[in-house]
């Protein structure tokens, strides 16, 4: 499965960006994927539209 580096911290945007540290932690607690390294998350599983919008949600 692919893997995704996320940034080194949030840059806090109204929606959050696709390499939040934040989006990928909160995707991560639903199932989507699993956490390598501080960074570094696995993707477990196709994370549909509706996931993603919410996870990016501020």
């Amino acid at each position: 499965m692919p893997v995704v580096k996320t940034k080194k911290k949030c840059c806090k945007s109204s929606t959050r960006c696709k390499k939040c540290p934040v989006v990928w932690h909160r995707l991560a607690k639903q199932g989507y994927a699993e956490r390598q390294d501080k960074r570094t998350f696995e993707v477990t599983a196709k994370v549909d539209k509706k996931s993603f919008k919410a996870a990016r949600a501020r």
